[in-house]
Parts: C-alpha cells; structure tokens; sequence
C-alpha cells in the first residue's frame, strides 16, 4: 500500500483508502467494533486524523459514510483491459453521491462526494465515455461468435506488450480466433481489428430495493460495453447481463453490436431506477 495511504484532500471532498480502512470506518459508522485482524489499518486512520483517540469519525466523513453504509442505489463498475481488471462504483444515498475508483497496480481506491446533478456525467467519465469519429466503415455492425472464440482472441491480446503493434501481433490475434472456427471473411476481419484496438472491455450493474426493507425486493439492471479505440464502441447483447457466475461457456453465444457514444450515455442512464422504482 502507498505511504500517503490513508489520505484526504478537502478541497475535493475525496479519500484515498485501502479495503481494510473501508472496513474499520463502517465499523465504526455502524457502532460496530472493527475486526482484531483490521488493527494496523484501524492504527493508519488514527495518525492520519481520520478519527480521533476515543474512535470518532471525522465529521469529513460524515457524507462519505452515511452514503456507503445506507445506499438507495449502489453501482458497480467491472472494468477488464490488458493492464488487468480494475474494480470502480458509485453509492447513491438520499443526500449525497460517492464513487471510488481503483488505479492499475494500487491496492487503494479513490473515494470522492460528486454533485447529484452530476452522477451520470461521472458514471461516463469512469469508462472513458468520448465521442469518436465517424469510421466510414461498412464491413460490419454487428459480430457474433461464440465465448470460447472470444476467449481465444483475448488471450492473445493479453499475451502482447502494452506497446505492441503491427501486423505480426495482428495477425497472433487473427489466427488465434480463426482457430475456432466460428468466424471468417469480413467479420473475422473486424473481430480481429475490434480485439486489436480493445482499450476495455466493462459490464455495469445498478442495483437497489423496490420496497426499502424488504431483501427479496432487490431489483438490478445491467449492460456491458467494448471500447474499442478508433473503432468505437461495441454493445455486448449476447451474454444479456446480468450474467450470473456459471450461466456461461465456452459454446454460449457472443453478439456484439455497434454503437454510437451518445447510444452508451443513454443506455447508462436507463440502467439506473426510475424515479418511481426505489
């Protein structure tokens, strides 16, 4: 963990926190003892003046906290690309809205209070949401395949640097989905270029309570979405999400559909509850 870790910049209303300092601070908040094991972390949050002796909170972390602990929506946000995957979300409460936000390689994450009028804008700015270029390009809106085709091409993609280009590495990730022999001609072609240019790949999920209280009320919305550079972005309709852990394999079907940026700010905002469903 860094050396700065835990920290607070009041001029932004963010935090910087590892898992453990997350736990001891909604222990606290909770009126809860942290676990022994949370000891160190519990020790970092003192010196660092985020509570005090006697174990209070820091009233900076009032809006934080009260938000995390008692949610109306929480959104998570899984983001998988060739530096790893990273794990963001976003927590909106009754008064207050929270993100976090992971950084390739660090075990902390980024808390931050954003204006509620601007909850949508910061969803966007999480996966990079930008406006591209009309492409010209006729050979394919739409790729289907199967998951173990796309399993194949990943792996390859995974294989190269960060820094890797050109034809050879083109053509290792070509060969490795033609090898499952679920694509060929044009969209071979695109598949292979939209793996190429792959800056991320992210699936979302908004969850909340229809009727607060109640557990077997919990509602949840999902979608998932290729940003593939110059290429744009690609709506991953097959597996639909929310995908459960085992409901895929290596023959399930893989759909994925071109899509205007504009196309992925509106599918964000229909993904969180209307104002009448929480």
């Amino acid at each position: 963990m860094s050396d700065d870790v835990p920290s607070i910049d009041v001029s932004r209303s963010r935090f910087r926190l590892g898992d453990d300092h997350v736990v001891v601070l909604c222990c606290l908040a909770t009126g809860d003892a942290p676990p022994d094991e949370m000891a160190l972390a519990h020790s970092e949050l003192r010196e660092r003046g985020l509570i005090n002796q006697a174990g209070e909170l820091s009233s900076l972390l009032l809006p934080l906290l009260t938000t995390m602990v008692r949610p109306v929506v929480a959104i998570s946000l899984e983001v998988a690309g060739r530096q790893g995957k990273l794990h963001h979300g976003m927590f909106i409460g009754e008064d207050h809205v929270v993100t976090h936000e992971t950084w390739p390689g660090q075990a902390e994450s980024e808390y931050a209070c954003v204006e509620p009028s601007m909850l949508l804008w910061a969803l966007a700015n999480m996966v990079n949401l930008r406006r591209v270029d009309s492409l010209h390009d006729a050979r394919a809106t739409v790729v289907e395949t199967t998951v173990g085709t796309l399993d194949a091409g990943l792996s390859a993609l995974e294989a190269m640097s960060l820094t890797a280009s050109g034809r050879e590495d083109r053509d290792h990730i070509r060969n490795a989905l033609a090898a499952g022999g679920t694509l060929d001609g044009p969209p071979l072609s695109v598949f292979t270029d939209m793996i190429s240019e792959l800056r991320s790949s992210w699936r979302m999920t908004a969850a909340w309570q229809r009727w607060p209280g109640e557990p077997d009320s919990v509602t949840a919305r999902a979608l998932a979405v290729w940003d593939c550079g110059p290429l744009g972005y690609w709506h991953r309709e097959l597996p639909a999400e929310p995908v459960e852990v085992g409901q895929v394999g290596p023959d399930s079907p893989m759909k994925l559909c071109r899509v205007a940026a504009k196309q992925v700010w509106d599918m964000i905002a229909e993904t969180l509850p209307p104002d009448d469903g929480m």
